[in-house]
């Protein structure tokens, strides 16, 4: 748990952000080391003064963090060889009339497709069946894979593709293989048991106005699910790597690569889209999570990928409640910052150290470090030509960086020491165009002079 100090801080900021924002009522929850350290609640359900309090089971609505649930068994689904990314979704849904997008565009908002419903505000109705959400015939808006556009109705034919392959309901899908292994009994597609009611708060009076809430039919995968701070904290957790067996290590790592910029013109972009999550790059620090609204609901979730501490909120309000769950996240930090894994011997870098120290490409000089789980890195991932390599059969391929998906070979001499790597037709040598190792375009016969 956390220092006494800190809780009080983080409720006295929740109680505060409640009046100040005037929102009925907002739950939020932090986690660290994939437990929850820290929780609260303020506001009554209804907006009435001695009111059903809030707590931290009470279940709101979280919108389009359902997206996430959405993907990761998309996901799931490629782990097991039932479909590819990059699969075209004709291929798996025949009668949509834009069959040449992929997969991967529906999940990371570049598919083109539009981002709502032709029919009435598809939010406050109550929702049509795939076949009906077909027959209106969604349109591309934009060119697939040239840019960010956010499309629920996207997220409404992956929740289809689940249900497909599956051959149950998405909703059933999700619940069965992530939901009950990873213990959220409290989440769920319609309210069930103590529930907050969606409520508008009049922009100027202190009014509050029932805002309805429906089964969303064909698009609910954009946005049904129902839960409470302790359930969506679980899912932080998860987001920060405690995925329980549920999902490869591996491919939540993938699922977090920055795909498509939501640029605005004019401005500075703050935040991207990855395989179904957002992803926000602030100060130099990543994060990854999802926000989500339907009328008369607001939730957050954000986990910072390299702390793994994860804040979420959720209140039942159409307005008023900023990055919230950002702001505590920061509160906590800074009280209480991540203390350092001390540094132990790794006897998984003893492999191929011979490869080692300083290689030359042209006169351009990198270093080759041993990393942990028999990883080379070539140089700084992330700056110019650096990258991470695995090994792969008798020699390497990229996981990161510049290279990535590029296979490395290291070539020996008659005495098995390292002469030259062989990266995607670039060679590096020990010391600037080495006079013992073949130079592709050769050396001039003066050497250097």
């Amino acid at each position: 748990m956390i220092e006494p100090g800190t809780a009080r801080t983080l409720s006295r900021l929740l109680a505060s952000e409640q009046s100040a924002r005037r929102v009925p009522s907002v739950t939020a929850a932090i986690v660290r080391s994939g437990a929850v350290v820290w929780s609260g609640a303020a506001g009554t359900l209804d907006g009435r003064a001695g009111g059903e309090p809030a707590t931290t089971d009470t279940q709101y609505r979280i919108g389009s963090i359902t997206k996430t649930f959405v993907a990761v068994e998309i996901m799931r689904l490629r782990d097991e060889g039932r479909l590819s990314l990059g699969d075209t979704i004709g291929v798996h849904l025949p009668a949509v009339p834009f069959g040449h997008v992929t997969v991967a565009q529906l999940m990371t908002h570049t598919s083109g497709l539009q981002a709502e419903t032709d029919g009435q505000w598809w939010e406050r109705t109550p929702g049509v069946s795939w076949s009906a959400l077909l027959a209106s015939t969604p349109a591309l808006r934009l060119t697939p894979g040239t840019r960010f556009h956010y499309s629920n109705v996207g997220f409404a034919v992956l929740g289809e593709l689940v249900a497909r392959l599956r051959g149950v309901p998405w909703h059933e899908a999700v619940r069965t293989g992530l939901i009950e292994p990873l213990g959220m009994s409290r989440t769920t597609s319609r309210p069930v048991g103590l529930a907050a009611p969606g409520l508008a708060v009049h922009p100027f009076a202190d009014l509050v106005h029932v805002e309805p809430e429906h089964d969303a039919g064909a698009m609910a995968p954009a946005g049904q699910l129902w839960s409470t701070s302790h359930d969506l904290a679980t899912w932080a957790a998860f987001l920060a790597g405690a995925t329980h067996g549920v999902l490869a290590p591996s491919t939540l790592t993938e699922m977090l690569r920055p795909v498509a910029i939501n640029d605005v013109p004019g401005n500075a972009w703050g935040g991207a889209h990855a395989l179904g999550w957002q992803m926000w790059n602030v100060a130099g620090a990543r994060f990854a999570g999802h926000g989500g609204s339907m009328p008369g609901f607001l939730a957050g979730l954000r986990v910072n990928l390299s702390s793994g501490d994860g804040a979420v909120v959720m209140a039942n309000a159409t307005s008023g409640i900023g990055p919230l769950e950002a702001n505590l996240l920061d509160v906590f930090s800074k009280a209480e910052p991540v203390v350092p894994k001390p540094w132990t011997a790794d006897a998984s870098q003893a492999v191929d150290l011979d490869l080692v120290g300083d290689w030359f490409w042209g006169t351009y000089r990198f270093t080759v470090a041993a990393g942990r789980d028999h990883e080379l890195r070539l140089g700084t991932p992330g700056e110019g030509r650096g990258a991470v390599f695995r090994r792969d059969g008798d020699g390497w391929i990229g996981v990161g960086g510049y290279y990535s998906g590029e296979p490395l070979e290291a070539e020996r001499d008659a005495k098995g020491l390292p002469l030259r790597l062989v990266l995607a037709s670039f060679v590096f040598t020990r010391t600037p165009y080495e006079t013992d190792a073949d130079i592709p375009g050769g050396l001039h016969p003066d050497s250097w002079h």
